[in-house]
């Protein structure tokens, strides 16, 4: 059973840094579950489709060598997992960066919020 950590980084890399929409759809799949609601700053959405949908548009507005990754360890508490991230240029520089709040029941993830840091909401 996967555990919040590896659903974390598999999350950040798998999908929010997958720009082949097929292979994200796969992932979020394996992922997600049915109902998964997705909070970030511009509002909360539910379900796979909605998320999906939401990725797409994030990374069809950003230049192709932008890739996310984590700026630290995840810490976890039990079936709640938190994850820092950057994302920007592949040479390592920053554009936003922010930190990935996971709820996860049955080694899926039932609850995702992002907070954007420097942002407020």
């Amino acid at each position: 059973m996967a555990m919040v950590d590896e659903l974390l980084i598999r999350n950040l890399l798998e999908v929010f840094g997958e720009r082949d929409g097929e292979r994200r759809r796969a992932v979020i799949a394996e992922l997600y579950d049915p109902d998964v609601l997705f909070q970030d700053p511009e509002g909360a959405v539910h379900g796979r489709d909605a998320v999906d949908e939401k990725v797409a548009a994030l990374l069809a507005g950003a230049p192709e060598d932008f890739i996310f990754r984590a700026t630290a360890p995840v810490r976890v508490s039990g079936d709640l997992g938190v994850l820092t991230w950057a994302f920007g240029p592949g040479d390592g520089g920053t554009v936003v960066s922010g930190t990935d709040i996971a709820l996860a029941r049955d080694s899926r993830i039932v609850r995702l919020h992002t907070l954007l840091d420097g942002t407020e909401g």
